[in-house]
């Protein structure tokens, strides 16, 4: 791997225009394509195998041109304090309002009168119209969303108070100028890091180009292939993030290389022969992660990390092309300006080395000890203590994570002062708060021994005497009489045990429905479906873990030849993802720090979080692991005891890594401005897991632990020495084919065949 990543490093550097060319093609063949694309991105969300998913497709069958899986927009009005709905006056400026909602839009299916369907509060102060269309949410035209809310204005104009709610009002989330800031951010950290101008902008300018391609390119997908609206901005959010980071330690070594006395093709080739193959296998770690989400079989979660892993791998292609021939065109200015302008130090070998590179001797500055050389000894002094407090404390904050509720989030976690969210405490404070999510049964009578009415009202009968239930409306047969409707209105809030008992009790009253009238009872909608996904995902959590973990254990295997390192880091990734999960609950559910991150209402975690957020972050974890250990497995291998190895990786290493998670922070904290709960959510959570792994766990447990560890911590069974294939991640085999000595001086550029 080494080798020939540094002849690609040398290949790219002398074409550095061709590949430079090549990538800005790409780069316009991109943007064309997603210039051209006129679909919006897909509202669609299936779980394939569940009894949600399965009376959601009967129903579209069964009911044909109803608008079953198009948008819906329900219109709650409310009469002026102290007055009624059912008043005359009101009657007619509703019932008005009801006609401009049918005239609005031709993709309208049907509107729901209110006093026809009796949806009158108790009260008779309030009243909802439901309106259903054609298409979804996001194929709606703008022309057909202001004439909804056009209608509304006219009735507010009228004296009432008028509120939208529904996935009808749905558009593309925006993410906000803190993303701009959180790029910002990691520019100020990549010129403090690198002292220059031009080192900081290569990653940023590759970073940007990789998230250009590959977000234009999933853009232009988004209709062929029923992409969801997120996509492309958890894409550009990895895709910035790990794109930043492997540009940056390419360029970092590349600069000690020129430091050495290399010449400036043969450093690029060096960089990248140890650098990049780290770089090729955290690459490799962040893709399995993300691509083995399809185990779970969601297929917007599937997508969303097909997605994301294609951003990943277009990161690493450019780190091991582009990077190299931007390094051509940059020369010297890769160097801080006060090292270019430094006398060249005297050619003690004889190679004549030294006076290109532009790097100087750095003198008795770089013998003292940095910052990261003087953390590592006092780690190594005590690594037991801290060991124990790095345990205790993340393991503290995974508590909140224990009281972690799950579902999908609805109008209810809409930010106050929106028409969604008002039209959401209308119908809870005069309906209840049920009202906001009904529950759909379909009661299938093709294989009734008798009419299906009869199966409909018996099942009415039997849910109308469950615990939790206010409202069970009278069954609505389809056309062919071979299906009923049922749609029955719990007495809790959608999100809630007593909800989620509530539909356990109605499935668990199918069999007997079947075995005494031969009739099928599914229940479908909002609320159950949120619960089947989270038994979904509970299912497939252990094994996705075992997948994911498993393959990357392997692989980390592969690059450390080691047993105990890939174990301590999958271990320690525990660690940090329980952590983020915790911070996640203690500010999403439980309100903590709410109003510091715009958080308005609290309410259940989205239910896909967890496993996307495990599946992210063992990727992204892994990255620094390879990052930080493989410059400790190099140092060991070239002669240095274990705790001289620990020191070493951590001062060539602890300043890049420390930049490149804070830079990864900056950029996932940056989408926690966005409107969309759910990017907000992922933006947070992946921001904290990010700094749990670096700082707590890569940063403070790796070196307690290899200091504990020693010598075995590189231990590998002799067969299995022998049966892995040798990568040479650490460049050893490069490093003794290139000639030169283990004191890193530069004797000669011996070229590699």
């Amino acid at each position: 791997m080494a080798t020939f990543l540094y002849r690609m490093g040398r290949f790219s550097f002398v074409r550095r225009r061709w590949i430079v060319l090549l990538w800005v093609v790409l780069l316009g063949l991109a943007g064309a394509g997603a210039a051209t694309n006129s679909e919006p991105g897909s509202t669609e969300f299936t779980i394939p195998g569940t009894e949600a998913q399965q009376a959601f497709d009967l129903l579209n069958e069964r009911y044909p041109g109803s608008g079953a899986d198009g948008a819906t927009a329900r219109v709650v009005i409310r009469a002026p304090e102290g007055e009624l709905i059912t008043d005359p006056t009101h009657r007619s400026a509703v019932q008005d309002l009801v006609a401009d909602l049918r005239s609005g839009s031709d993709l309208v299916a049907n509107v729901a009168d209110p006093y026809e369907s009796q949806a009158i509060s108790e009260d008779g102060t309030t009243a909802y119209a439901q309106v259903s269309y054609l298409v979804k949410g996001l194929e709606l035209e703008d022309a057909d969303r202001d004439a909804l809310e056009g209608a509304a204005e006219a009735g507010r104009a009228g004296g009432l108070t008028v509120e939208i709610g529904g996935d009808a009002l749905l558009q593309i989330p925006a993410t906000g100028i803190t993303e701009v800031i959180g790029v910002a951010v990691a520019a100020v950290v990549l010129v403090i890091t690198l002292g220059s101008l031009i080192s900081a902008g290569l990653p940023l300018l590759t970073a940007l180009i990789g998230v250009g391609v590959a977000v234009a390119t999933i853009t232009a997908l988004t209709g062929p292939l029923g992409l969801d609206g997120t996509t492309p901005i958890l894409a550009m959010m990895l895709g910035l993030a790990v794109g930043i980071d492997y540009a940056l330690f390419i360029v970092s070594r590349y600069r000690a290389e020129l430091a050495e006395g290399h010449s400036h093709p043969e450093a690029t080739g060096r960089a990248l022969g140890t650098a990049g193959s780290a770089v090729v296998f955290a690459g490799l770690t962040v893709i399995i992660a993300l691509a083995g989400l399809a185990v779970v079989n969601i297929p917007i979660l599937t997508k969303m990390g097909l997605a994301a892993a294609g951003s990943v791998l277009i990161a690493v292609l450019i780190a091991i092309t582009m990077i190299p021939a931007l390094l051509g065109f940059a020369g010297d200015r890769i160097l801080p300006r006060r090292t270019r302008n430094r006398p060249a130090a005297p050619d003690t070998t004889g190679t004549g080395t030294t006076g290109d590179t532009g790097a100087t001797d750095p003198g008795p500055a770089a013998t003292r000890p940095n910052m990261g050389t003087r953390w590592a000894r006092f780690v190594l002094r005590r690594p037991l203590a801290v060991l124990l407090v790095a345990v205790v404390g993340l393991g503290t904050l995974a508590l909140p994570a224990t009281r972690m509720e799950l579902g999908l989030p609805d109008d209810g976690t809409q930010p106050t002062d929106t028409t969604q969210r008002r039209a959401y405490d209308l119908l809870a404070e005069s309906f209840g708060a049920g009202f906001n999510g009904p529950l759909m049964v379909a009661v299938d009578g093709q294989d009734a021994d008798g009419d299906v009415s009869a199966a409909a009202e018996r099942a009415r009968a039997t849910i109308e005497g469950l615990d939790d239930v206010a409202l069970v409306t009278e069954p609505v047969l389809s056309e062919d009489g071979s299906t009923a409707i049922l749609t029955v209105i719990p007495s809790s809030k959608p999100l809630s045990t007593e909800t989620e008992d509530l539909v356990t009790a109605i499935r668990d009253g199918a069999g007997q429905l079947r075995a005494d009238t031969g009739a099928t009872l599914l229940v479908t909608g909002q609320t159950a479906m949120g619960i089947d996904v989270s038994d979904k995902l509970n299912d497939a959590l252990l094994p996705y873990l075992a997948l994911v973990v498993g393959l990357a254990f392997l692989l980390l295997i592969l690059v450390f030849r080691s047993l105990l390192v890939p174990l301590k880091a999958a271990l320690g990734f525990l660690l940090s993802v329980l952590a983020a999960l915790g911070a996640v609950v203690a500010v999403f559910q439980w309100g903590w720090l709410g109003g510091l991150f715009g958080v308005e209402e609290t309410g259940p975690v989205m239910s896909l979080m967890p496993i996307f957020l495990v599946g992210v972050v063992f990727g992204l974890a892994m990255d620094y692991e390879v990052f930080l250990v493989t410059r400790m497995r190099e140092a060991y291998v070239h002669g240095q005891s274990p705790g001289e190895a620990v020191v070493t990786g951590f001062r060539h290493g602890a300043r890049v890594v420390t930049a490149a998670a804070i830079i990864m922070i900056s950029v996932f904290a940056g989408f926690v401005g966005s409107t969309e709960p759910m990017v907000k959510m992922i933006g947070l959570g992946l921001a904290i897991a990010v700094f749990f792994d670096a700082f707590v766990v890569r940063m403070t447990l790796v070196p307690a632990v290899l200091g504990l560890l020693g010598r075995s911590a590189w231990w590998l069974p002799s067969w299995l020495e022998r049966a892995l294939p040798d990568v040479d991640v650490e460049g050893e085999k490069l490093q003794q084919r290139l000639g030169a000595p283990r004191d890193g001086t530069k004797t000669h550029e011996a070229a590699v065949p």
